[in-house]
C-alpha cells in the first residue's frame, strides 16, 4: 500500500524542484561564444541596493551623473572569470569617470572573498546571493533565458544604452564599446 505524501512534503519537493532547476539553468546559460547585443530603447535602469564585498551598500540611482557598466556574474562561469580582469582594467583606467559594478549572483559572500582572496577589486563587487537582482534585470531586459555573463551600460542619467549576453572576448572589445556607446577613450 503506497503512502501518500503529505501537503507540506508535496510543497517542499517542488520548491527544492524548482530551486535546482534554477540553479542549473544560470550554471548551463554561462556565454560567450555567441554573445547578444543591443541598444535598448531608452530604457531606465531598474534601481537596487545590493551589499558589497567591503561590507557596504550599493544603490544604483546614487551613481547617477557617472556612467555604469554593470555585469552579472558567478565564479562558476568561466566566460564571466575570463572578463572580470577586463571590468577591473576599466574600473582602474578609468579613474571614476566610469563605475564598474560586478554583481555576484547566487553566491555567499564568504565564497565571493575566498574567490578574490586578498586582491582588492577597484570595481565595485556586489552580492545578490537571492538573485532577485538578476531575476529582474532578466524579465526587465529581454534575458529571458538568465544568461550570464549579462552586462549593460547604464548612463549618467541612469538610462540603459546598451545591453551584451555573453562575454567580451577581450579587453580592447570592451573599451571600443565603452568608446562608442559613451565615447570614452582607453586612457
Amino acid at each position: 500500500m503506497a503512502s501518500r505524501m503529505s501537503k507540506k512534503t508535496w510543497v517542499i519537493w517542488v520548491i527544492l524542484i524548482i530551486a535546482v532547476v534554477a540553479l542549473v539553468g544560470i550554471a548551463l546559460s554561462c556565454s560567450s561564444s555567441n554573445p547578444s547585443d543591443s541598444t535598448p530603447q531608452s530604457q531606465n535602469a531598474t534601481d537596487f541596493t545590493l551589499p558589497t564585498l567591503t561590507g557596504a551598500n550599493i544603490t544604483l540611482s546614487e551613481l547617477e551623473g557617472t556612467p555604469v557598466v554593470l555585469n552579472f556574474w558567478s565564479i562558476s562561469c568561466s566566460w564571466c572569470r575570463k572578463q572580470l580582469p577586463y571590468l577591473e582594467d576599466v574600473a582602474q583606467q578609468s579613474e571614476g569617470e566610469i563605475k564598474v559594478i560586478a554583481v555576484n549572483v547566487g553566491e555567499s559572500a564568504a565564497k565571493v572573498q575566498e574567490f578574490f582572496g586578498d586582491y582588492e577589486p577597484t570595481m565595485i563587487v556586489a552580492l545578490d546571493e537571492n538573485i532577485e537582482t538578476f531575476v529582474t534585470y532578466c524579465q526587465n531586459y529581454d534575458n529571458l533565458r538568465g544568461s550570464i555573463p549579462f552586462t549593460l551600460f547604464v548612463d549618467s542619467e541612469g538610462v540603459i544604452q546598451y545591453k551584451r549576453i555573453g562575454a567580451f572576448t577581450s579587453e580592447a572589445e570592451l573599451w571600443n564599446t565603452l568608446h562608442s556607446v559613451f565615447g570614452i577613450t582607453v586612457p
